[in-house]
C-alpha cells in the first residue's frame, strides 16, 4: 500500500472493521447510557456525589435547586444505575454506583480542560 492509499480501499480491512463493530443493541443502550450525561443539573448532582455519600436535602443545598428537582433527577440517576441509594431510618443517603461513574467524570472533565489550554 502506498502512502497516498486509503485503508478502507482494502476489502479485507473493511471485512475485519465491519467484525469488530458493536452489535446494534449494545451500541443503542451506550447511546441510552451517555444521553443522562447530556443534561447539566445530572452532571453537577453526579459532581457532588462523586466524592461524598450525601441525603437528598444536602444534594439540594449544594447543587442550589429544590429538593423535589433534584429527587427527581436522582430518580433518573437511578433508572440509569448511575447512583444508588442506602436507607438510614427516614434518610436515604446516595452515592455512585461505582468507581466508572467517577472515572467517566474525571475523563470528561479532564478531555474539557485540555481544550482549554
Amino acid at each position: 500500500m502506498t502512502s497516498n492509499e486509503c485503508k478502507c480501499d482494502s476489502e479485507d480491512f473493511i471485512d475485519e472493521m465491519r467484525s469488530k463493530m458493536l452489535a446494534d443493541d449494545i451500541a443503542d443502550d451506550v447511546s441510552d447510557f451517555l444521553k443522562i450525561f447530556g443534561d447539566s443539573t445530572r452532571i453537577r448532582i453526579l459532581w457532588a456525589l462523586h466524592e461524598n455519600e450525601l441525603c437528598v436535602q444536602g444534594i439540594s443545598r449544594i447543587v442550589g435547586m429544590s429538593i423535589s428537582a433534584v429527587s427527581h433527577q436522582l430518580k433518573t440517576l437511578k433508572d440509569a444505575k448511575l447512583v444508588k441509594g442506602r436507607r438510614e431510618g427516614k434518610q436515604v443517603f446516595y452515592t455512585l454506583c461505582d468507581e466508572h461513574i467517577n472515572l467517566l467524570l474525571n475523563t470528561a472533565i479532564e478531555h474539557i480542560k485540555e481544550d482549554r489550554k
